[in-house]
């Protein structure tokens, strides 16, 4: 069996380190949130560091990701081209890869993955009203400018209201690209079971699957078309103190929209606190979970033995998204 001694296991370690070590054009569809390279976000980030209170007083130092720095999208770019190049040899061809990224990196991200040789298919957005505005007021460097109080309550007026160029960030872009396909996309998906989208998932009321989605509900219009089911605090377990952790859902509906075999291994090299091997398994899918963090890879380890496995080709759990079974009959096919 291919990848025999990672299957439905979570491994602590560099995902350099462990990718070369699988096997190639065995994987099936990789889904991942990796680091975003932000100021103290790179693939070194520290969770303890990161939420230190001490780390974020505007005066000292600037919260987790608001220093803007030319050379994160670089460091990003040669980073993560190095991961795609691996996840592009362990993919099978017509393999998908799902990505998430922050919105002021998602282009360095991008390139790194078309870089890598894959065919950049398309993007999607997931939308989201709860967030909190990172912009921060100039007040306190007023106060100390070296000119009269008169001058200095004039700058401030003058000034109110206009903030470090940082919007309220309310959505988060998932890059979906493919491995070439060997010959047709009908005889990649006869040879290799994967290579085309599952158009029988719903989303929201029932809709045609879209490259949009939201798990806040915002209005009928919206919520019909895209609303996916919200995370509760059950789903992410009350342990779970990850801070991004991803809908259950969200990772349900990309997986039953890439992987059509029964056997599929769903692959994340980044999997913290193991939303996606807890999707997979979930789906009735084999998982290979990767994450350099002790702490979060047992969280995820808990969470997958808390999950019953089950195939749910033709139910979902619950009203919003619903698959319908697909065969192909008489052709045969042992996926």
């Amino acid at each position: 069996m291919k990848n025999k001694e990672f299957l439905n296991k979570i491994i602590c370690g560099d995902t350099l380190a462990i990718l070369p070590k699988l096997e190639e054009g065995s994987i099936d569809v990789v889904l991942t949130d990796p680091p975003y390279f932000l100021d103290k976000l790179d693939d070194k980030w520290d969770s303890e560091s990161v939420a230190n209170k001490k780390n974020q007083q505007i005066i000292q130092s600037l919260p987790a990701g608001m220093k803007f720095d030319r050379e994160q999208g670089k460091r990003f770019y040669s980073w993560y081209l190095s991961v795609a190049k691996e996840i592009f040899r362990i993919l099978k061809p017509g393999g998908f890869f799902f990505s998430f990224s922050s919105p002021r990196l998602y282009h360095r991200m991008a390139c790194a993955i078309d870089d890598a040789g894959f065919e950049m298919r398309d993007v999607f957005m997931w939308l989201y009203t709860q967030n909190q505005a990172k912009a921060m007021g100039l007040d306190h460097f007023i106060r100390k400018m070296d000119v009269e109080k008169i001058k200095k309550q004039e700058i401030t007026a003058n000034l109110a209201g206009w903030k470090t160029p940082q919007i309220k960030s309310c959505f988060e872009p998932i890059a979906m690209a493919q491995k070439p396909t060997d010959e047709t996309y009908l005889n990649n998906m006869l040879q290799h079971g994967v290579g085309l989208l599952n158009t029988n998932v719903r989303i929201g009321h029932r809709m045609y699957p879209a490259n949009v989605v939201t798990t806040d509900t915002i209005n009928a219009v919206l919520d019909r078309a895209f609303l996916l089911p919200k995370p509760t605090k059950k789903e992410k377990g009350e342990y779970n103190d990850h801070r991004t952790v991803k809908p259950l859902a969200l990772c349900e509906y990309l997986i039953q929209l890439a992987a059509f075999s029964k056997n599929a291994i769903i692959l994340d090299p980044f999997v913290g606190s193991g939303t996606t091997a807890v999707a997979a398994k979930k789906l009735g899918k084999q998982y290979i979970g990767i994450d350099a963090n002790k702490t979060y890879t047992a969280i995820a380890e808990r969470r997958l033995r808390e999950v019953s496995s089950k195939n749910t080709a033709n139910e979902f759990r619950n009203d919003t998204v619903r698959i319908v079974p697909l065969s192909f009959g008489s052709i045969g096919m042992q996926l």
